[in-house]
């Protein structure tokens, strides 16, 4: 504030009198809604249209040992949702409520309700649950191929049991790979700065629209500002599998294997579009690997016209599109090239 305006300075005037110059007292009264700039006008919006769709997650697992009591019974997991449908079908984390005995989920106007798993996926750390209760607040899901980065972004979730926590930042960049707790990779993962904390686990992600875009999942420790979100186009297509078949059908060979680089003199005699490929260390018995004639040593260097030059390219090639399909898979056996016919299977871990 200048010092002309300060209480006690000494008056400016004329000949005909003396006039004062204005005072914070003197300034006309502004109401607060005016003093909000486009940010801050953005994340009340965003809070007030995806707010009431946040829900509290509570996971009981076996053999949990905790002096924390609730009506619901011994508290285990504790992380965050979002309703994403009017019939009451809510998104989360798989690690949230893998191998959870029992779910309840606690609206953001105190009602508790009773969780159904409807299906979960590890590979994606995503899983929907159904409670069944009236006039509930869906959130509407975005279109994530349409962020960009720098733009607005906000989570809500429960960090440390603090109800419908608000965090903004933006997205600080796209495309990331972040590595599942079973090991698969996923891909076109969000990373933002808005902060996130345990219990922030499978909340929105949402757009200056108060359009989802992403589900929190995971924070780098001891870093700040590094946040990660599953893409909701991710989460689409997940939630669809889910709802209609409870699980994500997934492909697999049957082998096991490791990266490793290829000699420049083969990628030239054979024309291979990459410079490493996968080596096989084990073949499963009676696996679609097995049945190929697919051997211990055999570097795998192209599944299906797509060059597999690791592992994580191999499992994404692996879809439920190929399950029953004979398919060519290239292999180098003691430098020369082979192809074979596989017939992909599906997954026994999303059959089960």
């Amino acid at each position: 504030m200048s010092v002309a305006f300060l209480a006690g300075e000494e008056q400016l005037g004329t000949a005909e009198g003396s006039v004062h110059p204005p005072t914070a007292f003197d300034l006309p009264e502004i109401d607060d809604a005016d003093l909000l700039d486009a940010y801050s006008r953005a994340v009340i919006h965003v809070v007030e249209t995806v707010g009431p769709s946040v829900v509290t997650v509570e996971s009981r697992f076996d053999g949990q040992r905790t002096n924390d009591e609730t009506a619901f019974g011994r508290r285990g997991g504790t992380g965050s949702g979002f309703i994403f449908t009017p019939d009451g079908l809510v998104l989360t984390n798989s690690h949230v409520v893998h191998r959870a005995k029992a779910m309840e989920v606690t609206l953001t106007d105190g009602r508790r309700q009773r969780a159904d798993l409807v299906g979960e996926d590890p590979d994606t750390d995503l899983a929907v649950l159904r409670i069944a209760a009236p006039d509930l607040v869906a959130a509407r899901l975005g279109e994530s191929s349409h962020v960009r980065v720098g733009q607005l972004a906000v989570a809500i979730g429960n960090p440390y049991g603090f109800q419908c926590t608000v965090t903004a930042g933006v997205v600080s960049a796209l495309g990331r790979s972040l590595r599942a707790r079973t090991g698969r990779l996923m891909d076109e993962i969000i990373q933002t700065d808005a902060a996130l904390n345990p219990g922030n686990s499978g909340g929105p992600l949402v757009n200056s629209r108060g359009e989802v875009i992403g589900v929190n999942t995971a924070v780098i420790l001891p870093a700040q500002g590094l946040c990660f979100a599953i893409a909701s186009n991710t989460v689409k297509y997940v939630a669809a599998s889910l709802i209609r078949d409870g699980r994500v059908r997934r492909s697999y060979v049957g082998i096991a294997g490791q990266n490793t680089p290829l000699p420049r003199s083969l990628v030239r005699t054979h024309g291979l579009e990459a410079s490493r490929g996968v080596l096989v260390m084990g073949i499963e018995p009676d696996s679609p690997a097995m049945i190929a004639g697919v051997r211990e040593g055999d570097v795998i260097v192209v599944f299906n016209d797509r060059a597999a030059e690791s592992i994580d390219a191999l499992h994404r090639l692996l879809t439920d599109r190929q399950i029953g399909v004979p398919l060519p898979l290239v292999v180098l056996r003691r430098g020369e090239k082979r192809t074979l016919r596989i017939t992909p299977q599906e997954s026994p871990a999303t059959a089960s």
